[in-house]
């Protein structure tokens, strides 16, 4: 049976499709990818249909990723598509809880950062978005720490 992950963020052109990319490298990397279903979402719905964006995209390559899905936006429905949803901060969680219909629909979300190891105390992936170079490897960081967690975990 398939782990099947969702991970959230606000506009799905930074933080999600990154952490979307950088769990399929580690389940490609250990030979398991057909043990899991990786997408990504946005709580709205700015960037439909787009890359994600074009910094986030540079320095994932730098670090030999290829973040290359396209923005779609969260919906009550992945509540039953997705084993586990992965929120990237709080303002997210609140957001996916806010779509939830039941109880155990929110069984299933949980803030990446939760799985960090090398950061400890960090408790959100910051938003890259208005920062600069810094941003990007910082997010990126987080979300390789965290995933690299998750996966064992799983």
């Amino acid at each position: 049976m398939k782990a099947k992950i969702l991970f959230v963020c606000l506009g799905n052109i930074c933080r999600s499709p990154a952490a979307e990319g950088v769990m399929k490298a580690i389940v490609h990397r250990e030979g398991r990818d057909e043990d899991f279903l990786i997408d990504s979402a946005g709580i709205g719905s700015w960037h439909v249909g787009q890359l994600p964006d074009w910094r986030m995209r540079r320095h994932g390559e730098m670090r030999g990723y290829h973040f290359n899905s396209l923005a779609r936006q969260f919906s009550a429905d992945d509540f039953d598509r997705f084993d586990l949803i992965l929120a990237m901060d709080d303002e997210n969680y609140d957001s996916i809880e806010s779509r939830s219909r039941h109880e155990s629909d929110m069984q299933k979300v949980r803030i990446l950062a939760d799985y960090l190891t090398s950061h400890r105390g960090v408790t959100t992936i910051p938003d890259p978005y208005y920062g600069g170079a810094h941003a990007f490897e910082y997010a990126l960081d987080l979300i390789e720490d965290a995933c690299e967690s998750l996966f064992e975990q799983l």
